[in-house]
C-alpha cells in the first residue's frame, strides 16, 4: 500500500527513466515532471509517451504537471535528476546531460531541498561533480543546506515484468537522516521496497557493476561463438548441451548495445584509470562485444562470396535496428556495425524496423527506414534485433523478402527453427 510522503517532488529528465519514475509518484501525489524539450512536454500533455514505456491511460491518471518552465521547480523540495548518461566518440563518459541537469536544479535550489541522482555515474560522481555544480548555482553548501541522495535506476525498456514498482530500489544518502527520507519517499511507491546502500559511492558502484557483470559474460558467449565457428560448431548446440549443469548461466552470444550493458562498464574503467589501476578483463569483454557487428558481417561476406555473388550487384535487408526487441529505442544500438561494414563492401543496404522513429534514425545514423512493403527482394537478410514481428513472419514471411531462388539469412539471435529451414536458403547464426 502506498503511503503518504511530505515532500513535494520533481523529476527533472522525461525519458525512458525518468517518465516511469514521474508516473508512479504521480498515482498518489502532485509531481512537477520537467524536461528542457519542449516537443517532449507537448506530446506528454498531449497524452503520448513516444518511448512506449508509459501509456495514455497512465499519462491521463496520473498528476503530473509536464513543464519545461524552470521556475516551476521551485515549487518542489525533493528533486530526482534521471539524464542520460552516455559516453563520447573516444568512449568516455559524457557527464554534459548530468552537469547541465544539476546547474538547471541549482538555479532553483533552496535550503532543506534533497536532490537525488539516478542516473548512471562512475564511483564519486555524485559527490564530486554533481554537488560542486548544485553549490556554484545555488550559493548553498552540499550537507549543510541542501543534500544529496543516489538511487541507481533498474529501468528496463520494453520490460513490463520488472517495472519500477517491482524492481527493489538501492537508495542511499550523505548522512543518516537524509537516507530514511529517500527511503520513505521511494518506498511510497516502490512495491518491492529498498535497500540502504552503505554509502553513495558504494550505490554508483553497485549499478556499474550489474550492467558490468552482464556485459562480461556475453562477451564470453561472443568469444566462444567466434571460437566454434572455426570448428564448424553450432554455438546454441553447445550451450542448450552445457546448460543441462545446474549452475550453467544462460547467456547468450549477440550484439551488446543500450544505454546500459554497452555504456557503463566505460564509466568504471574511467575511473579505475583515473587512479592509476587499467582493468583487464573488462575492457577485454567490451573489446570483444564491439567487434561483433564486424565478426557477423565478415561472416556474411564469406558466405555471398562461397554463393559466387558480386558484392557490388548484392542487397542486403537488415531487419531491426534498435538496441534491443520491441522498444523505438536506437541510442547506442550496434546494428549500426552491421551496416557500416557491408557499406565498406558496396553492398546495397535497406534496413526496415516496425518500432523505431525514422526521423530519430535518421538524425542518429544517417538511414532512411523503409517500410515492409517496399522492400525490395534481396540476396540476404539479417535478423539483427528479435522483434516480436519478425519471429511471428516465420520461414514463409523471411524468406519472401529474398529472390524466388532463395538467398542468405543471418539469424543473429537464432529465432527461427533451423529444422524448418527451406532448403533454398543458407542459414548463419551466431
Amino acid at each position: 500500500m502506498s503511503r503518504l510522503i511530505s515532500r513535494s517532488i520533481s523529476v527533472v529528465g522525461l525519458g525512458y527513466v525518468g517518465l516511469p519514475v514521474a508516473v508512479a509518484f504521480g498515482e498518489t501525489a502532485k509531481v512537477i515532471g520537467f524536461d528542457v524539450n519542449e516537443k517532449r512536454i507537448s506530446e506528454l500533455i498531449e497524452g503520448v509517451d513516444k518511448t512506449g514505456e508509459v501509456s495514455s491511460a497512465e499519462l491521463k491518471t496520473s498528476t503530473i504537471h509536464f513543464t519545461s518552465n524552470l521556475e516551476d521547480l521551485k515549487k518542489a523540495n525533493f528533486h530526482i535528476i534521471a539524464v542520460p548518461t552516455p559516453i563520447d566518440a573516444e568512449k568516455k563518459p559524457d557527464l554534459k546531460p548530468l552537469l547541465s541537469a544539476s546547474k538547471t536544479v541549482g538555479q532553483i535550489l533552496k535550503k532543506g531541498d534533497i536532490v537525488v541522482y539516478e542516473s548512471t555515474v562512475y564511483p564519486g560522481a555524485t559527490e564530486d561533480e554533481c554537488a560542486a555544480v548544485l553549490e556554484v548555482e545555488s550559493g548553498l553548501t552540499s550537507g549543510v543546506d541542501f543534500f544529496l541522495g543516489y538511487s541507481p535506476e533498474r529501468i528496463n525498456p520494453g520490460d513490463k515484468k520488472h517495472t519500477f514498482k517491482t524492481i527493489k530500489k538501492v537508495v542511499s544518502a550523505q548522512d543518516e537522516k537524509t537516507l530514511e527520507i529517500v527511503a520513505d519517499v521511494y518506498l511510497s511507491v516502490v512495491d518491492a521496497g529498498v535497500y540502504k546502500a552503505a554509502s553513495i559511492k558504494v550505490a554508483e558502484a553497485a549499478k556499474v557493476i550489474e550492467n558490468t557483470q552482464r556485459d562480461v559474460n556475453i562477451a564470453l558467449m561472443n568469444e566462444l561463438a567466434v571460437l566454434f565457428k572455426k570448428m564448424d560448431i553450432d554455438t546454441h548446440d553447445v550451450l542448450e548441451a552445457a546448460g543441462t549443469k545446474w549452475n550453467f548461466l544462460p547467456f547468450e552470444p549477440g550484439l551488446v548495445g543500450g544505454h546500459c550493458i554497452g555504456v557503463d562498464p566505460y564509466y568504471l574503467t574511467h575511473k579505475s584509470e583515473s587512479l592509476g589501476y587499467s582493468p583487464q578483463v573488462i575492457l577485454s569483454g567490451r573489446k570483444i562485444n564491439d567487434s561483433m557487428g564486424k565478426f557477423i558481417t565478415d561472416s556474411l561476406v564469406e558466405s555471398l562470396e562461397l554463393s559466387n555473388k558480386s558484392l557490388g550487384n548484392v542487397i542486403v535487408t537488415i531487419l531491426g535496428i534498435t538496441f534491443k526487441e520491441n522498444v523505438p529505442d536506437i541510442r547506442n544500438s550496434r546494428v549500426i556495425d552491421i551496416i557500416n561494414e557491408l557499406k565498406k563492401n558496396s553492398v546495397t543496404i535497406q534496413v526496415y524496423d516496425p518500432f523505431a522513429e525514422p526521423e530519430d534514425v535518421k538524425n542518429e545514423y544517417g538511414i532512411d527506414l523503409i517500410k515492409f512493403k517496399a522492400l525490395q527482394r534481396s540476396d540476404a537478410v539479417v535478423i539483427a534485433v528479435p522483434h516480436d514481428e519478425f519471429i511471428a513472419k516465420g520461414w514463409e514471411g523471411i524468406s519472401n523478402l529474398l529472390y524466388p531462388a532463395g538467398g542468405i539469412v543471418y539469424d543473429v539471435k537464432s529465432i527461427l527453427d533451423r529444422n524448418k529451414k527451406p532448403s533454398n536458403i543458407h542459414l548463419c547464426r551466431l
